[in-house]
């Protein structure tokens, strides 16, 4: 009796140093979070200041950056897969679990390169720039990594999560873009060419259909290379959540008190990277729009990609017993399930030519647990 009260007595007086172990051993597993979330929360600030704790877009390998030209890729045309968190993450969410991340369970990357032999690679960006300026940054990493190595680089597979989905659609705008605008330019030296002004008007024309023609060969040279897309918990047409903060801001400028001006101020101090997620916007003309309170930004739109193979997935966070409209509205918790399937992909009319869609429902599942569901990384295993 004596003996267990003193271990009773021991065990409550060593309670408090128990779980601060547990506190620091958790805390030290998660703080390779710090900085991304403060890069998210106010990457954009800390980027135009110069702070030393800005990220910068970069493949990363053993919690480092490591330029393209040090990933020494060798074997040859080896599907390779690239992986983008999403809002507040870093790669780390694609290789390991939250417990121990030197020890934890292994992910998509790490199990797909075992069990299919694909190559992973890993992107770590700064998330509270605005979506155009890291999927402008993610083109040019993808053009590098392709010319660097074009005998290693087989079919290139996609994954984005979350707002990391968004980034790649804009980088493959803006992949587009640059044969659009080298096409353009053809066009003009043409046209200031003395031969060229001699031409007829017919001849013009056809000399603008030709370089019409030519566009997808100035394209950015990764996306000949792209054979699918997996978009994941991506908030295609916005976030409901930034959309309420946005009007949260906007109903406390409105009051405009102190105190509602104190609050609507410091709202309105988000980065960039989550006020574009409220309305998806992809590309460097829609955020610099005006800001009109009372009507939507113009969205350009960003057509799917012809030949290429996307894959939706979306997340189901209630169970099946809850209304129908409440079950749309949250959708996986973070993102509403009309948003996260896009109306651009439901519409298969308007699909290019080789272009297929298909969307896959994981019931039950949140936001954040797409990033290690089983049945997820089957259906990864399956399509990649």
């Amino acid at each position: 009796m004596l003996r267990r009260t003193l271990t009773s007595l021991a065990k409550a007086v060593l309670l408090p140093v128990h779980g601060a172990t547990l506190l620091y051993r958790a805390g030290r597993a998660h703080q390779h979070f710090f900085q991304p979330v403060l890069n998210g929360a106010l990457g954009d600030q800390l980027a135009v200041s110069g702070d030393r704790r800005t990220i910068q877009l970069s493949f990363r390998r053993g919690g480092h950056d490591v330029a393209v030209a040090d990933l020494g890729l060798s074997e040859p045309h080896q599907k390779t897969v690239v992986f983008l968190h999403g809002l507040m993450g870093d790669e780390l969410v694609w290789q390991t679990g939250f417990q121990d991340p030197a020890n934890g369970p292994l992910r998509y990357g790490p199990r797909l390169a075992a069990e299919a032999g694909i190559r992973p690679l890993y992107v770590r960006y700064n998330t509270g720039l605005h979506i155009s300026e890291n999927g402008r940054a993610l083109s040019r990493l993808l053009t590098e990594l392709v010319e660097t190595y074009p005998a290693a680089i087989g079919e290139l597979s996609l994954v984005g999560h979350s707002m990391g989905g968004l980034v790649i659609r804009s980088a493959g705008y803006y992949g587009r873009q640059l044969g659009v605008k080298s096409n353009e330019l053809r066009v003009k030296n043409e046209e200031d060419n003395e031969t060229s002004k001699k031409l007829t008007r017919r001849a013009r024309e056809k000399l603008l259909t030709l370089n019409s023609q030519l566009i997808t060969q100035n394209e950015a040279p990764w996306l000949a290379h792209v054979h699918s897309v997996f978009l994941m918990g991506v908030p295609h047409d916005g976030s409901y959540l930034e959309q309420n903060g946005m009007l949260v801001e906007r109903l406390l400028r409105r009051i405009n008190l102190f105190p509602t001006r104190f609050m609507s101020n410091a709202i309105a101090r988000r980065s960039n990277g989550i006020k574009d997620l409220g309305e998806a916007l992809l590309v460097d003309d829609d955020w610099q729009q005006p800001d009109d309170p009372l009507l939507p930004r113009p969205r350009t739109a960003v057509p799917l990609r012809a030949g290429v193979r996307y894959h939706v997935l979306v997340g189901d966070w209630l169970r099946a017993g809850v209304p129908q409209a409440v079950r749309e509205y949250f959708g996986d918790g973070l993102v509403g399930a009309a948003s996260g399937r896009g109306q651009l992909f439901s519409d298969e009319t308007q699909l290019p030519p080789g272009t297929s869609v298909r969307t896959a429902r994981f019931a039950q599942q949140h936001h954040g647990g797409l990033l290690h569901h089983p049945e997820v990384y089957q259906y990864l295993r399956q399509w990649v």
